[in-house]
């Protein structure tokens, strides 16, 4: 395997890893703690978090890694047969459907009905209610993605 295809491999598995664990650390406590603040703090607080994100950091290391997947897709199907190769490609769908189109389909629209929400507003009850719920379970469906991808990578390179 050349180097740069083997640097490649390996900027992936740790970007997928590293979104893994930020959807971890959301599924495991981050939400929690905001479930346990007042309603109004909560969902202010999630508010702040959903602006926060988009820095060139964790955007950077999000698409960064689904544009190292893209190459790593057509790697895989232009060295179909190849060890590792299917590895790689099962490894790029993964994580271009579970953890970045789980993002836009799911945690984009419920991002942007609770930024539209007043935190004191009668309906603000019932919005960050179902936005819990729905955020939380998606995000354990993108992080086990981002996870499973990330073995998936570093499969090829034993």
């Amino acid at each position: 395997m050349a180097n740069w295809l083997v640097f490649l491999i390996v900027f992936t598995a740790l970007g997928s890893g590293l979104v893994a664990g930020v959807f971890f650390a959301f599924s495991s406590f981050v939400m929690r703690a905001l479930e346990a603040l007042a309603m109004v703090e909560g969902i202010r607080a999630m508010q702040r978090i959903n602006t926060a994100v988009i820095n060139p950091s964790f955007v950077g290391v999000f698409f960064g890694t689904a544009a190292a997947c893209l190459a790593l897709l057509g790697i895989a199907v232009m060295q179909w047969g190849e060890r590792g190769a299917a590895h790689l490609l099962w490894g790029s769908l993964v994580y271009l459907i579970g953890s970045i189109g789980v993002t836009m389909v799911c945690h984009v629209p419920l991002n942007n009905a609770l930024a539209a929400v007043d935190a004191q507003s009668v309906d603000a009850a019932r919005v960050w209610q179902q936005y819990q719920r729905q955020w939380t379970r998606w995000n354990h469906v993108r992080g086990l993605a981002a996870m499973i991808s990330c073995a998936l990578f570093i499969h090829p390179l034993w």
